[in-house]
């Protein structure tokens, strides 16, 4: 069994350490505050409009942990002992189960965290979790998917060490448009 996980990225020159953690009800309020950026509504399939709606979502999140097959976490700016960080984004693993050689990753980014390497760096820090916690049930790759037109999406999965690997069509209403698919393999 996999018990709720904490990861930490370093400090940048340029950008603070970063906590991922599991999600917990207190990021309900800041959840939806972020989610009043028109730029992220437009790459996200879940619209987060209040804070009943964010209770719901963090919730989901939660019951994914305990039933192994979504590991969703909150990134947020590491704080001093006692102090909650800032909610820069969120980054997750999905399809992850045994035997199956593939799983997928996906994040967002808080409008206030883009352009400072939140993303790249939590990401990085999730693939890195993902195989060593993940490989011996037989995780061989991860796949990342973003619409062709989602540029910033397309830089993250480079500065992640994720390869070009192939364009995929529309999949109305999910994926409505082209989209790009990049791996990663466990020996990256």
């Amino acid at each position: 069994m996999i018990s709720p996980v904490v990861l930490r990225v370093a400090a940048t020159p340029a950008a603070p350490a970063l906590v991922l953690r599991p999600w917990s009800l207190a990021e309900a309020a800041p959840l939806v505050e972020v989610f009043r950026d028109a730029e992220l509504r437009r790459w996200t399939s879940h619209i987060v409009e209040n804070e009943a709606d964010g209770t719901r979502w963090v919730r989901s999140q939660q019951q994914s942990w305990s039933a192994r097959d979504r590991f969703n976490f909150a990134v947020v700016e590491e704080q001093p002992e006692g102090h909650r960080g800032s909610l820069l984004g969120s980054v997750v693993l999905k399809g992850v189960a045994p035997g199956e050689p593939a799983a997928e990753v996906g994040y967002w980014t808080a409008a206030h965290a883009r352009g400072k390497g939140v993303a790249s760096r939590a990401v990085e820090a999730l693939c890195g979790w993902a195989f060593d916690a993940f490989e011996a049930d037989g995780l061989e790759r991860l796949e990342l998917l973003h619409q062709v037109d989602n540029r910033a999406s397309c830089r993250v999965a480079q500065k992640s060490r994720f390869d070009f690997h192939r364009v995929l069509p529309a999949a109305p209403p999910s994926f409505p448009h082209p989209g790009h698919l990049h791996v990663r393999r466990a020996s990256h």
